[in-house]
């Protein structure tokens, strides 16, 4: 049995590693945050093909620049026009390779659709969207609920309604949340389509949230999705031997944009924070455990038939 690595409490990690040299392509991905990483890799691939430490990129630098500072920028943290161009002076890119890497800073700049939700939500859920805004395949593992994307709003309120118990949200702020939340459907119809792959395990489906209505619609709402050509939604029955002691986790991952390769994203989830996490090997092991778990799922029909029978013997009101 493999069980995940947990994350320190407050470890949120990023270390791309760049791309092979050799100049980008100017069509660059849709997301702002997708952008910044992107950014980022090339930026210290740059760095580490001239053999530079930080310390010494910023000590030609001078004032104003710190390590601490171009490590940030190299994570994709508040990347400026300006410093970008002051970085590309340092590294000497001229040419086709800097213009288009001034583009990419220029529209990393740019606010994405859920941006305009900030006030509401937490600063690791608007990177989150901001990658499953861009990914070009999403894998998911729920244990507990059913995964955001495929949530219907009844379920999506019922659920945010049961966590202010744990700590109060202003039902205005509540509202906030859910049209956000039906606001990240439109991935799955937008051309071309995310590609998802999702898990749940049995007790997701049995799990309460609001009344037997809430829970019949949300069922039938996942049956439904689960005949779109791009979602393969697959239940881990409660009666088999259980492949993997995991908590639920999301895979990000990202198509090849000219020669840069973005490598996948996985995020887990805590009580009020996700945790991102890159580095290959824990990506790896991530992959492996969702393949593991897919391998033990009933097929997609019969998936669907147990949504379809638990939400008629355990919610459909008589």
């Amino acid at each position: 049995m493999w069980i995940a690595p947990t994350p320190a409490a407050t470890l949120v990690l990023f270390s791309p590693e760049g791309p092979q040299r050799g100049g980008l392509a100017v069509t660059t991905p849709g997301s702002p945050t997708v952008r910044r990483r992107r950014l980022a890799a090339e930026l210290r691939a740059i760095r580490d093909q001239r053999g530079e430490s930080l310390q010494t990129v910023v000590t030609d630098l001078g004032s104003g620049w710190s390590t601490s500072k171009l490590s940030r920028y190299e994570l994709g943290s508040g990347l400026k026009l300006k410093e970008v161009e002051t970085l590309l002076n340092h590294y000497q890119v001229t040419g086709a390779v800097r213009d288009n890497l001034l583009v990419l800073a220029q529209e990393a700049s740019r606010k994405g659709w859920w941006e305009n939700y900030s006030d509401v939500s937490s600063a690791e859920l608007m990177e989150f969207i901001g990658l499953e805004a861009e990914a070009s395949s999403v894998a998911v593992w729920h244990v507990d609920v059913v995964t955001g994307i495929l949530q219907t709003e009844r379920y999506a309120r019922a659920l945010m309604a049961q966590y202010s118990k744990v700590e109060p949200i202003a039902p205005a702020i509540i509202e906030r949340r859910v049209e956000l939340r039906m606001r990240r459907k439109r991935v799955l119809d937008q051309d071309p389509p995310l590609n998802l792959q999702v898990v749940l395990d049995e007790s997701v489906l049995k799990r309460q949230f609001g009344d037997e209505s809430v829970m019949y619609e949300q069922l039938q709402s996942l049956a439904a999705a689960a005949t779109l050509p791009n979602v393969n939604l697959r239940i881990l029955p409660l009666r088999v031997p259980h492949p993997v002691s995991a908590e639920s986790f999301v895979i990000f991952s990202f198509g090849p944009t000219g020669e840069a390769i973005l490598h996948d994203v996985v995020a887990t989830e805590g009580l009020q924070q996700q945790f991102y996490i890159e580095d290959r090997q824990t990506t790896f092991l991530h992959r492996l455990a969702s393949d593991t778990l897919l391998a033990a799922t009933l097929d997609a029909d019969a998936s669907r038939d147990l949504i379809l029978q638990t939400a008629d013997e355990d919610w459909r009101r008589s």
